[in-house]
């Protein structure tokens, strides 16, 4: 791709951004809830399942568009099964655009700046940033989004961070979903144990890492 036309999509995209944070639409997007979305949903019929991806997509291409009232609606509309799938194919195509938008206008810049030091060390170990961007989507507290902008900076193969992306989102995807679908029938017990789910899921990596790092000063002792 030619430096000009480079810098045309650059500008698009940024325009986008600054649209959808401080244009006409801001507030709708931005103050996006489940309800709101599950009427959406529900008034585009047999259209409703592209709605979700479609605003999932776009929930991770836009950072400033709040994707979990998206897929919290999708679980409450379609239930667990379909909600998960819905929810993955969203985010999934959402997280494969980012990458490729960060790879094809920023991936040479980022080069011309720090030359071969950008992929040194871990950074330019296929097998660590794959799983890097696996552990990073089981952990809802790190930014899905930024972590698909920076994969696509790094040397990481196209098909590894799809894959990793895929491989990390479904068990959240599914409590979400599953949450989404329990608030709507009005199982209170149900819906605290959906969280609670969510909350272990979160934990699992932490104490996996906890336990590796602990374990390595004792390796090194004996």
């Amino acid at each position: 791709m030619s430096p000009t036309l480079k810098m045309v999509f650059v500008l698009a995209f940024v325009l986008l951004l600054l649209a959808l944070a401080f244009g006409p639409f801001s507030g709708m997007l931005t103050e996006l809830n489940g309800d709101r979305i599950s009427a959406w949903i529900e008034s585009a019929g047999i259209w409703g399942p592209i709605v979700i991806i479609g605003l999932m997509t776009l929930a991770i291409v836009a950072t400033p568009i709040p994707s979990a009232p998206i897929a919290l609606a999708a679980g409450a509309v379609y239930g667990h099964t379909l909600g998960t799938i819905y929810i993955v194919l969203g985010a999934e195509l959402g997280a494969l655009a980012a990458f490729a938008i960060a790879r094809v206008l920023g991936r040479d810049v980022v080069r011309h700046w720090f030359g071969d030091k950008i992929d040194a060390g871990w950074l330019g170990s296929q097998n660590a940033l794959t799983f890097t961007v696996f552990i990073s989507r089981l952990l809802p507290f790190i930014s899905f989004d930024i972590v698909s902008y920076a994969a696509g900076l790094s040397r990481l193969r196209f098909w590894r961070f799809g894959l990793a992306t895929m491989a990390g989102i479904i068990p959240a995807s599914f409590v979400l979903a599953h949450f989404g679908n329990e608030m709507v029938s009005g199982s209170s017990t149900r819906a605290t144990v959906a969280a609670i789910g969510l909350g272990v899921l979160t934990l699992i990596p932490l104490v996996v890492a906890g336990l590796r790092d602990w374990r390595k000063p004792r390796a090194q002792q004996d």
